[in-house]
């Protein structure tokens, strides 16, 4: 049977101006050339961007995406581009799913991931379905990762440029999810064309720089944000041996992560010593030497699977992954213990491996993402 229209860019069988798509704009260069491209090809756009938390302290921040500088940035591309924009106050749902979880995470003495979770619990859950409530077919972001047609289904695939490659922060998006999102630069092969469409369509904000911090983490200091969200937090305490032996003192487990060198107060020592592990109750920071961070196994929870077939069911299999989002994949056997938990058993053993981080799985020799989930202990 013969369509009645083509199939159009974003896989529906109608005209552009018959197809609605939300686009999630930070205000940034990235979703600004998403918006501005389908507004281009004659969709109906809606700009949609979430103010996350305080205006007023994110004024005087440069460097993170959704503060009041980047809302007023959104608002301008959709005027010049001729589409309606909307700003959504999301402050305490964003609070009670991404930070009050990032500060407890950390004063557990793990390295929470909170990009991950406003990508799994905000954008692609609360704002996803206000993208169906406002009728629209599709919602689309400027992530850098691919959603190709597989013989299932919608399937999730790495960036062609693996340099801007976001899988990693991914990684948690749903079946469901995947069959209403769209990210239109996935296929780019750098960031200089992304730029590029940019300044032809006049955009203000094409030469703006990328954001590099967590949005609520002014300058990458963790530990200043989790003493005001949970004041007391950095209570001092023992940086110790791992044979017990006090080395000297801290100003709090929160300033510490697992593997770090540096910046430990404990200089004078023949062998440099590493971060090794946290132990929050007796407020101790445990050091030892850097074979001891070597990790084969690691275990998972909140498994999200991407892959085809049952999870469970399929038993053992080869897989490469991905511990922490810098690192290429590396080679694994993954084990599956349940629906929602499983072990990786790294082939070559890898440092610095810490609870809280995800761990993120792929096909062998392919760009296929396979899900992944929650590193949650220490292996």
């Amino acid at each position: 049977m013969a369509l009645d229209h083509p199939i159009n860019s974003l896989g529906f069988a109608k005209p552009p101006a018959q197809t609605r798509v939300v686009v999630a704009m930070s205000g940034g260069v990235d979703s600004s050339v998403v918006a501005a491209e389908l507004a281009g090809e004659g969709y109906d756009v809606v700009g949609v961007t979430l103010q996350l938390y305080d205006h007023g302290a994110a004024l005087a921040k440069k460097g993170a995406c959704c503060a009041g500088r980047d809302i007023h940035d959104a608002r301008r591309v959709a005027e010049t581009m001729g589409f309606p924009h909307y700003v959504l106050d999301y402050e305490n749902t964003f609070r009670e799913a991404v930070i009050d979880e990032f500060a407890d995470s950390y004063l557990a003495g793990a390295t929470p991931v909170p990009c991950i979770r406003c990508n799994e619990r905000v954008k692609f859950k609360d704002l996803l379905e206000t993208a169906k409530d406002l009728d629209a077919d599709c919602m689309a972001t400027g992530h850098y990762i691919q959603r190709k047609m597989g013989a299932r289904g919608p399937e999730l695939h790495a960036a062609a440029d693996r340099t801007r490659d976001q899988s990693y922060f991914l990684f948690s998006t749903t079946p469901e999810q995947l069959d209403y999102l769209r990210f239109p630069l996935g296929h780019l092969e750098s960031k200089a064309e992304t730029r590029a469409l940019a300044l032809r369509h006049g955009l203000p904000v094409a030469d703006k720089p990328d954001s590099q911090d967590i949005c609520f983490v002014p300058d990458g200091n963790y530990a200043k944000v989790i003493e005001k969200l949970r004041p007391g937090a950095a209570e001092p305490g023992e940086i110790v041996s791992v044979d017990g032996t006090v080395l000297g003192r801290h100003d709090g487990v929160i300033h510490y992560t697992i593997g770090q060198r540096r910046g430990l107060g404990i200089g004078g020592l023949a062998d440099p010593l590493y971060v090794v592990r946290l132990d929050v109750e007796a407020r101790r920071v445990i050091v030892g030497p850097k074979d001891m961070l070597a990790t084969r196994r690691v275990p998972l929870r909140e498994i999200n699977w991407l892959g085809d077939g049952d999870f469970l069911a399929g038993g053992p299999r080869r897989i490469e992954v991905k511990c922490r989002s810098t690192k290429p994949p590396t080679e694994a056997v993954l084990h599956p213990i349940s629906d929602t938990r499983a072990e990786v058993e790294l082939l070559v053993a890898e440092e610095g491996i810490s609870p809280g981080q995800a761990c993120v799985f792929y096909a062998p020799d392919s760009t296929r993402v396979l899900g992944g989930g929650w590193i949650w202990r220490g292996a």
